[in-house]
């Protein structure tokens, strides 16, 4: 239990980097998809200050003011959510338990995005400058982890979980396992995997239609500026074989319109340890398009090269569950 811990990490001898943030804001939201025009639909936020000892705890649920997606994952349904308050409502207290605190999540950028986005709609500015992702960290770490799931993690420390995917208890759940990674993290002079969060400034709710069969927003494919990212640590293992799990370095290309944020969704499979290539080559790994059938470059080359091709669908599984690279 967090309580129970609180007095073992006071009493630790532990000597706290001075470089390290003084307050963290350990946040889990559901929503009701993963794309652009996607809702917040329950948020929790456990308030831990320098050490890790933990402040207090916070949960709502939101009124998305449309339907709320997947209801078999989160459990939220249309009825549970009717009465509850909109985020413009809630939104002073939210930034009030992330003010001055480093925002701590499992796939930060996601949840980062989604509080972002809800502060543009609502015309404020969500005040978070850092976020921590705690895959990340494990891996600054070096934890010996099959994979970079939140039960994963949570096993790996003893952590039990109650209701997957009910914000107050992952909320909990990654509260217990950031405690004793950031305590490790100190004690070894470890470097926190900080990264900036530049909020918002504008929102513009035009309409995104739904993908059938599906609950992220489509949106046309636009013009996006290149991404320069760091270089893959992991060497290519070949190509993607169905029925067997990625594996960190395979290359990874991706073509036409997605259901999800094409940004977000390389930063997916980059943080599973994918290499995202911007073309096809012999040495591609897989192609991730919902249009199998079109006629774009990558497409065409991908069958001139044999390259194995899978929806976005079928992705968001495999990203699941990568396998680690061969040592």
């Amino acid at each position: 239990m967090l309580e129970d811990r609180t007095t073992t990490a006071a009493s630790s001898p532990t000597a706290w980097p001075a470089a390290y943030p003084q307050g963290y804001a350990v946040v889990d939201v559901e929503t009701t998809g993963l794309a652009r025009d996607d809702r917040i639909i329950s948020a929790a936020v456990y308030r831990l200050d320098a050490r890790g000892e933990v402040e207090d705890h916070w949960y709502t649920t939101v009124n998305p003011e449309r339907d709320p997606g997947p209801v078999w994952i989160h459990g939220l349904t249309s009825e549970t959510l009717e009465g509850a308050p909109l985020f413009t409502d809630i939104a002073g207290e939210f930034a009030d338990r992330l003010e001055g605190r480093v925002l701590v999540a499992h796939n930060a950028v996601f949840d980062w995005q989604m509080i972002a986005r809800e502060y543009a709609r609502a015309r404020r500015e969500a005040p978070v400058r850092q976020r921590l992702c705690t895959i990340a960290l494990s891996k600054e770490l070096g934890l010996p982890l099959p994979n970079h799931k939140l039960e994963t993690l949570a096993a790996h420390f003893g952590v039990v979980q109650r209701r997957a995917h009910h914000a107050l208890d992952d909320a909990r759940v990654l509260a217990e396992v950031f405690r004793p990674s950031l305590a490790a993290a100190a004690a070894d002079g470890v470097r926190l995997p900080l990264l900036e969060c530049r909020p918002l400034t504008e929102w513009s709710d035009s309409p995104v239609p739904r993908q059938p069969g599906g609950y992220g927003g489509y949106r046309p494919t636009s013009w996006r500026p290149s991404r320069k990212r760091p270089a893959c640590p992991y060497p290519n293992p070949g190509r993607y074989e169905d029925g067997t799990p990625l594996k960190q370095g395979m290359r990874v290309a991706f073509s036409g319109d997605t259901s999800v944020e094409r940004d977000l969704l390389e930063d997916r499979a980059v943080e599973a340890g994918l290499h995202v290539a911007t073309s096809i080559s012999r040495l591609t790994s897989l192609l991730v398009t919902n249009d199998p059938d079109s006629g774009t470059s990558k497409v065409v080359k991908a069958r001139q090269y044999g390259t194995p091709v899978v929806d976005e669908a079928a992705f968001g599984q495999l990203l699941r569950d990568v396998a680690p690279a061969d040592e």
